[in-house]
């Protein structure tokens, strides 16, 4: 699934509406979760698992300075933040973990994310792959959010396929990992990047997204109406 979203900043490559960044070159941050039939990870896990996944490329030696994949990340970055969302497993797993990229596990959830390709540049294995067929579920309502943690608050009114809100929760660790210092960078890499997902209450809802804590607004390509809030970044060092 695919997604674009809000910060406050002029011409943010997340807002919904048109600006200088389209008309640069367009690159797409692919994931890919593994999902075997018989053991399909739980929703939640899934979604904390990706967005710490885009934070693993962000503060990867390889994608700054002179990295590898500095060039292609500084791309991706000067133009819309997209990313996509697509399933695999058995072979076809074996055969993404085979391309250059990094694969995060969490409780049960494996995902792997690739230095950014251009819109029409995919590489076959991961083109070929399924977008859809993401609908995930957790077996058990996750526990509370521990609050001394950063959290990323999934909207309570939407109802998005687990590759949406995938992208979307790596939305919003973006949006919290460009808003901090580079001693609060450094302290999430070194703790090994902890977050929850978490969907609170509509009330808890109205609050955060007035707290001026980053908010994520959908570009409006898939699924949901374009300017749709769906993300709120709370980090502790943010409030």
């Amino acid at each position: 699934m695919s997604n674009d979203a809000t910060t406050p900043v002029p011409d943010s490559p997340f807002r919904p509406e048109p600006g200088d960044r389209d008309l640069a070159p367009q690159f797409v941050l692919p994931l890919v979760v593994r999902i075997e039939r018989a053991a399909p990870p739980p929703r939640t896990d899934a979604l904390e698992t990706a967005a710490r996944a885009v934070l693993v490329m962000l503060g990867d030696e390889r994608s700054t300075g002179d990295g590898a994949w500095a060039r292609a990340m500084r791309d991706w970055q000067d133009a819309r933040i997209r990313k996509v969302v697509r399933r695999a497993r058995g072979a076809e797993w074996r055969r993404a973990e085979a391309l250059p990229g990094i694969t995060v596990t969490g409780k049960t959830a494996e995902v792997r994310v690739f230095p950014p390709v251009p819109l029409d540049g995919w590489p076959k294995d991961l083109a070929r792959l399924q977008v859809s067929g993401t609908d995930l579920d957790d077996p058990e309502p996750p526990a509370d959010a521990d609050r001394s943690a950063p959290v990323l608050w999934m909207n309570p009114d939407l109802d998005m396929s687990a590759g949406k809100a995938m992208a979307q929760a790596g939305h919003g660790a973006q949006l919290a990992w460009w808003e901090l210092d580079d001693a609060a960078r450094t302290a999430w890499r070194e703790a090994g990047y902890p977050l929850a997902v978490r969907t609170p209450g509509p009330d808890h809802w109205r609050t955060l997204t007035t707290s001026g804590l980053p908010v994520v607004r959908d570009a409006g390509y898939t699924e949901i109406a374009p300017g749709s809030c769906t993300v709120v970044a709370d980090h502790p060092a943010l409030r």
